[in-house]
């Protein structure tokens, strides 16, 4: 798919990195154990890769709304997206331990901040090992580059939009978390359980074949086949990560009106009158 490069392409273009402007960012991390993107980075990542944290780096300072994961101010990001070398020209390689939401989360940002030429290493640092491609310790002194960013901002919506729109049959909200974190049968983040009233559940790793790969573009078309695809959908998580690889997955099935909620379920229980169900939607 497009949005995809393989281990081979990437490697081959590492050997002579003077022939493409080329920038790898690594964005391992785990949300029960927030440093532990970074202590793998240092233990080992592909040579030349930058690393970026969910929180530090994909995520703006976290307030009473706006959910847990807010989207970073973007001349913040601009300026990061410089100092790591990457310029409006230069072709980004995201990813992850394997084919996970943080990669799809950096490539969601950039392509929300203008970056035109964004791609996922399909199956992440475990695939560029079994290849057999080394690793370094070695952290990159990167050239800076200006980043001027381009925000698109009918990419998104945020909660006022949601209520508008929570009755409106010709619009689409899903939650992309686990069935079992949308019925409220657990929550291991929240102090509330459940999924915003109106949302439907397209668990994020369903758009993974059970080896973890990315399905084909038949495959998520019947994955997604109950959406209409010329309708609006909007996509939701717990704090618009998870989300991301449903928007990926969406946008190479066919779909054109996709939209990030950011704040997701996070930000909507941050409003107490706001009600939650634990029921499935229909």
């Amino acid at each position: 798919m497009s949005f995809l490069v393989t281990a081979e392409w990437l490697f081959e273009r590492l050997q002579e990195p003077a022939e493409e402007d080329i920038v790898v960012l690594d964005t391992r991390f785990e949300l029960m154990d927030p440093e532990a993107g970074k202590r793998a980075y240092f233990q080992g990542h592909i040579p030349g890769a930058v690393h970026f944290d969910l929180n530090q780096d994909l995520s703006g300072e976290k307030d009473e709304h706006g959910g847990s994961h807010p989207l970073p101010n973007p001349a913040i990001f601009a300026d990061k997206l410089g100092d790591a070398g990457i310029g409006s020209k230069t072709t980004v390689v995201i990813y992850d331990q394997g084919n996970d939401m943080f990669a799809a989360r950096c490539w969601w940002l950039l392509t929300y901040y203008g970056h035109e030429r964004s791609f996922l290493l399909d199956g992440g640092l475990e695939s560029w090992k079994k290849h057999g491609y080394p690793v370094s310790r070695e952290i990159p002194v990167s050239k800076p580059k200006s980043f001027s960013p381009d925000i698109q901002s009918q990419q998104v919506v945020d909660i006022d939009y949601i209520k508008q729109k929570i009755d409106d049959s010709t619009s689409h909200l899903i939650d992309s978390r686990s069935p079992q974190r949308y019925l409220g049968k657990t929550e291991p983040l929240y102090h509330k359980a459940g999924h915003i009233p109106g949302a439907n559940n397209y668990f994020w790793k369903q758009v993974l074949t059970d080896d973890g790969k990315w399905k084909s573009e038949e495959e998520l078309k019947k994955h997604f086949a109950e959406l209409p695809a010329d309708e609006e959908i909007i996509v939701s998580c717990g704090s618009g990560v998870s989300a991301c690889p449903n928007i990926l997955a969406l946008q190479a099935a066919g779909y054109q009106n996709v939209k990030l909620y950011p704040g997701s379920f996070s930000d909507w229980i941050s409003y107490p009158e706001n009600e939650v169900s634990t029921e499935v939607d229909e």
